[in-house]
């Protein structure tokens, strides 16, 4: 079926003999053509009627005499037929198409403003193959036949219960055509030209309709069940066949594969044999050296050991004498103490009775002064508590010292007999607490990654105090021991302490040789505390500041154990520590490949589903750093990177974008970088087009609040010939 308005090619499609132009034949020729491939001309028949329905008439195209062709309905089957028509038999294309050329020289035809040759009917091609069925190619209707054809194609697509098919010749015609049991093809043609827009509407509309209606299919078949079933044994017979000689190959191609199996693990275990051998003999001759170097060394340290005994064995007797002194002291002190809290207790009883009893003009001070002797006993009280905490620690010192008489005393290395000898030099920091400066910020935000000074410090008089300084020279690697200690409260200090001297720039290099990094990193690994892991990103955090450390970082496997640990982490804050981490790393060209392949960058982009914003901030400054060496390494001659950005191959673009405008100026800020980093290379243009990034960057160079970004924004989007073209045909201007 053919349907459009006149002049839009439904002769053209449909009827066109294509005598100069194969190319050019229309679909019955075509169709005509498949079907006589497909046939066997001693078993098959083909006929053919050819009519045309003009006025409410039908008339034989091949026999123009016969011009007023009754229809004859079945009424048991409801199949339609042309008794009267002329049914001329084909036998191959050639005279076929005579047939439609004769067929078209008898059709109606008048000239029109929008055709010269308009076809004032509606053709009808009918063929009849064999007994298998038969097969209409209908034009659609025009005129009094397109109303009843238009009203039958809507009660069918509304599922409507009575379908007008005899209002027209045509819709009776072609009612198994539309909801029958035909294979119908809908063509629907069109103009061109803007003055019959709303012929081409329609006609889209008359098609969108018809493409609702569904037709049913029933073959009507008779089948020859002996010669079926002769067929279906002949078919069985063959593929038992194929299948049996596939069995074999099967069969064959498995022994080869097993034969050469048995093969490569003979060859396997030879050279196996061979170099276990080999290492065997390599690692008895190592077992050998090294034993002999650990007598050797275990020798040398005898001799220092005793020589050490002899000249600290004086020296020991008074440290212990002073020990002895200083723990008489503190009872004094403890007891003292005791009798001025009694005391107090005392005074206040006294002044509560005063003021039940009274209750005179007196009362207000009575309260004041009971006030400060409240504040007073507190004091006293955390007094006490420091000095049963510093006996205690006293009496370790003394049990440690008279077991280890050389000095040595590991058992506690915070508090070893090294860090009471300098007492006349000590006092105390109560005054200069301002001049250490806290934890350095990674970037821009009220609260870094460091951590508050911890300075340990035990009263012993009203005259001076003992300090534990943790000095980087001197008590840092006992620090670093305690970092193993099996009491969760010690080592979760001593991570602490390191942390805040990593703040300091210059104890970094000799917290790094000391060990602390690989430390750091071993907590990470060994422990489950949320608390340990926050304290130790943070470190690591700002260890990783400087370039040198960022390498050690990497080759200690510093980002495989940051990544797991943002994976397993859920508190914002241990999150921020571990992005602030990887963020550091991203600022370094040689590391980004290294950054990706060891999952560092898919845990950054990962830690965005915390949607804190302090999180948020560190994910966008790793991924502005990374952009940015991106497009440093991509402006360079002999830039290693060439393809698009790794950002936009992972998928961080939507998430840059959507976050381009956001409500905290850090993010916003970090992300209008990268967006401006991005886009100065070339390639990675399309996608940002594509995604939307080319609109958030026109924002960033009108409304940023940063003239340098701005100013990037607009030096991108002028040098970049996709932006420049995708601008021009959204005629904007930048």
């Amino acid at each position: 079926m053919a349907y459009g308005q006149t002049g839009t090619g439904k002769t053209y499609t449909l009827g066109r003999l294509g005598d100069e132009d194969t190319s050019a034949r229309g679909i019955m020729v075509r169709a005509m053509e498949d079907i006589l491939a497909n046939i066997s001309p001693e078993t098959d028949s083909i006929s053919v009627s050819f009519l045309q329905l003009y006025m409410e008439s039908i008339q034989d195209l091949l026999n123009p005499a016969n011009d007023n062709i009754s229809i004859v309905e079945d009424q048991k089957t409801g199949d339609v037929s042309l008794p009267g028509a002329t049914v001329c038999e084909i036998r191959d294309q050639q005279s076929f198409i005579q047939l439609l050329r004769l067929g078209e020289a008898h059709r109606i035809a008048a000239n029109t403003k929008l055709n010269t040759e308009s076809s004032r009917s509606h053709a009808l091609l009918m063929v009849n193959i064999g007994s298998e069925g038969h097969m209409l190619e209908e034009a659609k209707s025009i005129n009094l036949s397109l109303s009843a054809l238009g009203k039958c194609i809507n009660a069918l697509a509304e599922n409507s219960p009575h379908v007008p098919v005899r209002d027209s010749k045509l819709t009776r015609l072609l009612k198994d055509s539309f909801g029958g049991t035909s294979r119908t093809s809908l063509v629907v043609t069109i103009g061109p030209s803007p003055r019959h827009r709303a012929e081409t509407a329609s006609t889209i509309m008359f098609g969108q309709r018809a493409m609702k209606v569904e037709n049913m299919l029933k073959i009507k078949e008779e089948f020859d069940y002996k010669s079926l079933a002769k067929r279906l044994e002949m078919e069985i017979d063959k593929l038992m066949t194929e299948n049996e000689r596939q069995l074999k190959v099967y069969e064959n191609e498995i022994e080869r594969i097993r034969l050469e199996a048995q093969k490569r693990v003979a060859e396997a275990e030879g050279n196996y044999v061979e170099a276990l051998e080999e290492e065997k003999t390599k690692c008895q001759m190592d077992y050998m050296e090294s034993i002999k170097r650990l007598e050797e060394k275990w020798t040398i340290n005898q001799q220092k050991h005793a020589i050490n005994a002899e000249i600290n064995n004086g020296a020991g007797n008074e440290k212990v004498a002073e020990l002895k002194r200083l723990l008489q002291d503190e009872v004094c002190l403890r007891k003292a103490a005791e009798d001025e809290i009694q005391k107090i207790k005392n005074q206040l009883y006294r002044f509560s009775k005063m003021e039940l009893a009274g209750r005179n003009s007196d009362g207000f001070s009575i309260h004041q002064v009971l006030e400060e002797e409240s504040c007073q006993k507190k004091k006293l009280e955390e007094e006490v508590r420091v000095l049963r905490s510093l006996l205690a620690q006293i009496s370790i010192e003394a049990h440690q010292f008279r077991s280890y008489p050389d000095g040595s005393n590991s058992a506690n290395p915070l508090l070893g007999l090294d860090s009471l000898e300098p007492l006349n030099q000590m006092r105390s920091r109560d005054c200069n607490n301002g001049e250490r400066a806290s934890i350095t910020n990674l970037h821009e935000q009220d609260v870094g990654y460091g951590f508050l000074s911890y300075h340990y410090h035990f009263r012993l008089s009203s005259c001076f105090c003992i300090h534990l300084p943790l000095d980087i020279t001197v008590g840092l690697q006992k620090i670093l021991s305690l970092l193993q200690s099996e009491d969760a409260n010690v080592r979760t200090h001593a991570v602490k302490v390191v942390a805040n001297l990593a703040a300091e720039e210059g104890n970094q290099e000799k917290i790094v040789e000391a060990g602390g990094l690989t430390s750091l990193l071993m907590l990470l690994r060994t422990y489950d505390d949320e608390t340990i892991h926050r304290i130790a990103a943070g470190a690591i955090a700002n260890l990783a500041m400087n370039e040198a450390n960022q390498e050690l970082i990497m080759a200690q496997g510093g980002i495989c154990q940051l990544a797991m640990t943002a994976t397993d982490a859920e508190d914002p804050q241990t999150l921020r520590m571990v992005a602030g981490a990887i963020a550091n790393l991203c600022g370094n060209d040689k590391l980004q490949m290294r950054l990706r392949s060891e999952g560092g960058m898919k845990a950054l982009l990962g830690m965005v589903r915390c949607r804190h914003p302090d999180v948020l901030s560190q994910v966008a400054r790793g991924i502005a750093n990374f952009a940015k060496c991106e497009s440093r390494a991509s402006s360079q001659v002999t830039g290693s990177r060439h393809g698009r950005s790794l950002l936009i191959d992972d998928g961080a673009l939507p998430w840059i974008v959507q976050n381009a405008n956001s409500e905290a100026s850090l993010i916003r800020r970090h992300v209008e970088l990268a967006l401006c980093h991005l886009a100065q290379h070339e390639v990675n243009a399309k996608d940002m087009i594509s995604r939307g990034a080319l609109w958030e960057l026109v924002r960033i160079s009108r409304d940023c609040s940063r003239a340098d970004i701005r100013a990037l924004a607009r030096r991108t989007l002028t040098s970049s010939s996709t932006f420049q073209s995708e601008l021009r045909r959204l005629r904007i201007e930048v």
